[in-house]
């Protein structure tokens, strides 16, 4: 990667009396993807939280399960349902406003939890307030810096800063599941508050919105003038809705992508921690195997990149999900007061398939719907995130009537195979101009 960082594309030709379009032999995009990398890594800080403080939330004020998964499912739902509107406003406005503006309200929203007394307090704070602010720089930011400011390498880089969410959860896991254990859970909100707050500073200083508005092209293309902002971001962003829905492969994209947020974000990262403890594991035992799973999920999905670079993102896609889905059937007869190493084994091999899903895709998004990809990869992580909200609420809500999450796991697990199949059956097209032309 580092090697393939010098700018490689001819000098465009200038007109009369504009800035010199530089050169460099390093080029900005990088910048602007580690700023975008921080970025995320901060933000992500929130997600590292709910599995934590279902317990606690819990023995302090004997909500039931369902009620706290019902407000990180308002979270996760709208975390997902605002991203399109995000990549609209940042066509709008701009990516280090919208950026900028999503952190404090993430900030504001972990802030006002240390105060709750009540339940819907929860709900609007953590679940409104932070699913509404983790939403606007979600993956949908990513796809956005990516689509701007990279021609060549698009693939390795979004899985790059998709890794960076994995990176959030590996930094702040440790620290946050300490913090609960030995200080109560409201000194770990307070520390993602700050983390949030910290990262807003280099969001404003550092990143651009546009290669032009530093005149240079994008990573590996042509140089182009900055486009004029796009007025009627909502509109626009319900407008490729409608025409996306109108095609097949929207909905076998939302579809396999709604089953990836329930057997991740709603699954795993929700109710591992709690499911672990019913049997006897430590919360920061537990808590430090979603931190490896972080480590791996890295790796996986930078790797994943590379992948899409170079094969078809479709059988890369019903390969990830089918072997997700496996191991998911597995989990339930793993799970013990200690870690032994099947598990070990269980939580390197789905740390590699986490968010592997995201680069293929994006790619199939970009594929089918041209320069409204951004948005339309919105929509589709709407979809990610309700499935993930459904699950959430769900997974809390089967625990109080089972008393266990087993049916959850195999349920999951069914449901990875679905999407395996539907993702071979996407259609190939050469990808369109734009929806909305």
């Amino acid at each position: 990667m580092l090697g393939g960082m010098a700018q490689t594309t001819a000098r465009p030709d200038r007109t009369p009396g504009s800035p010199p379009v530089r050169t460099p032999r390093f080029h900005r995009a990088w910048s602007v993807a580690a700023v975008t990398f921080v970025t995320i890594i901060g933000a992500a800080a929130f997600a590292s939280l709910p599995g934590l403080l279902i317990e606690p939330l819990h023995a302090e004020f004997d909500w039931s399960r369902g009620t706290i998964g019902f407000a990180v499912s308002v979270n996760l739902a709208l975390y997902g349902l605002t991203a399109p509107f995000a990549a609209a406003l940042m066509d709008r406005f701009g990516i280090r406003r919208v950026v900028a503006v999503a952190l404090t309200v993430i900030a504001v929203g972990a802030a006002l939890t240390t105060w709750m007394t009540a339940p819907w307090q929860l709900v609007l704070s953590w679940g409104v307030l932070v699913g509404l602010g983790s939403g606007s720089m979600a993956l949908a930011f990513a796809a956005t810096v990516t689509n701007r400011w990279f021609v060549a390498r698009r693939g390795l880089v979004t899985g790059i800063l998709t890794a960076a969410g994995a990176s959030g959860q590996l930094i702040f896991l440790p620290l946050l599941s300490w913090l609960v254990e030995h200080h109560g859970w409201r000194p770990a909100a307070v520390t993602v508050s700050l983390a949030a707050l910290a990262v807003v500073p280099f969001v404003w200083l550092l990143l651009r919105d546009h290669p032009a508005d530093v005149r240079l092209a994008p990573y590996g293309g042509e140089y182009a003038e900055k486009p004029a902002p796009v007025t009627g971001a909502a509109r626009r962003a319900v407008t490729v809705l409608f025409k996306a829905a109108r095609t097949g492969p929207f909905w076998l994209l939302a579809g396999s992508f709604a089953i990836c947020g329930a057997s991740t974000n709603g699954l795993v990262r929700t109710h591992l921690v709690p499911a672990a403890h019913d049997h006897g594991m430590p919360v920061t035992t537990a808590a430090g195997l979603l931190a490896v799973i972080g480590v791996f999920d890295v790796v996986g999905t930078v790797a994943s990149g590379w992948f899409t670079d170079r094969f078809e993102p479709r059988r890369l896609l019903a390969v990830y999900y089918a072997l997700r889905g496996v191991s998911l059937l597995f989990l339930p007869m793993l799970l013990a007061p200690s870690v032994q190493p099947p598990m070990l084994f269980f939580i390197v091999f789905y740390g590699l398939d986490w968010v592997a899903t995201v680069p293929p895709t994006l790619a199939l998004c970009r594929e089918q719907y041209g320069e409204d990809s951004a948005i339309v990869f919105g929509w589709v992580l709407a979809s990610h995130q309700v499935g993930a909200a459904v699950v959430a609420f769900a997974g809390g809500v089967a625990r109080d009537v089972f008393g266990t999450y087993d049916v959850v796991w195999y349920a999951s697990g069914a449901l990875c195979a679905a999407a395996a199949l539907m993702a071979l059956v996407i259609n190939r097209r050469a990808p369109g101009p734009s929806l909305t032309r």
